[in-house]
């Protein structure tokens, strides 16, 4: 398989029928790492908010278990669109989500900054150092792929466009972030899980390299100091020279989706496992629209 066929081959496609299988396409084949790091992106412009870290920061779940934390949030997104959606697995994974949610008051205009984090961060990352942007098709099937993550998790006005996210995204971001030094305290503990991926002594160069990655505006919601020019660079050329590398291997075949196993379970999960253990062995949450029985 060429580098480019699966790109051309989703130019074909029509992303409001087949979003599903770009998703699919995007995450475990084409920017698999890349995705996961404008995931991990995503994560800190939440914390950009005070009331969003302030409920994390109440919860202590970072502090307590930030890598089980972290792998339950990417493990329900890989639940609910493994086998689909709207299957019975997808259905019992929002559930289950929305159980843990609902123990909370959470604000809809939060959910959907959140949503709008998790949709625009892997976009802008790969754009800007993947080894392709991001095709048109791939942008829809990426912002339908939030639109059905909201409809399932009943978060009210959410956008069907990536143009829809991005200016949810900056808006909310220009209107809300502040600095709060619960936004400081959950940052940090959420760099502990990111550098403790590495050896000790390269732990605290990789804090500062992803710190070289964020803008102006966030840094100082997190409270944190911009970081030297020569240090930025550094950051950005070496991603590009990874990109450039990616760019001349060959495409990963079908049967070799990198599905990266979570730290937190190196035997395996059931869906029960994900989320905080008061949440175990707890009934369901309905689906918006679904009967009680």
């Amino acid at each position: 398989m060429g580098r480019y066929s699966r790109l051309r081959e989703i130019r074909r496609m029509d992303p409001e029928r087949d979003y599903e299988q770009i998703f699919r396409w995007i995450t475990q084949y084409e920017f698999p790492w890349d995705y996961a790091q404008g995931i991990s992106l995503a994560f800190l412009r939440d914390y950009g908010v005070p009331r969003i870290s302030q409920l994390l920061d109440h919860t202590q779940e970072f502090e307590r278990a930030g890598q089980k934390r972290y792998d339950d949030t990417v493990l329900f997104g890989h639940e609910m669109a493994a086998e689909g959606f709207d299957s019975e697995r997808g259905r019992a994974a929002a559930r289950h989500l929305n159980r843990i949610h609902g123990k909370y008051t959470i604000r809809n205009e939060d959910y959907r900054f959140v949503l709008a984090t998790t949709v625009v961060g892997p976009k802008r990352w790969i754009d800007r150092f993947g080894w392709r942007p991001l095709c048109a098709n791939e942008c829809q099937a990426l912002a339908l792929v939030g639109h059905k993550m909201a409809e399932l998790m009943g978060i009210e006005g959410a956008p069907d466009t990536m143009a829809g996210y991005e200016k949810l995204l900056d808006d909310y971001e220009a209107s809300a972030f502040a600095y709060d030094p619960a936004n400081h305290r959950v940052a940090n503990a959420t760099f502990r899980v990111l550098s403790a991926w590495y050896p000790p002594a390269l732990r605290p160069a990789v804090a500062r390299f992803v710190l070289a990655l964020l803008d102006e505006p966030l840094l100082k919601a997190l409270g944190f100091p911009q970081q030297p020019s020569w240090t930025k660079a550094l950051a950005v050329r070496s991603l590009r020279a990874r990109a450039a590398f990616v760019r001349l291997t060959p495409a990963r075949p079908e049967s070799r989706p990198r599905l990266a196993p979570p730290r937190s379970y190196p035997f395996g999960h059931t869906l029960d496992d994900l989320g905080p253990a008061w949440a175990q062995h707890r009934p369901l949450r309905p689906l918006p629209g679904e009967e009680t029985s």
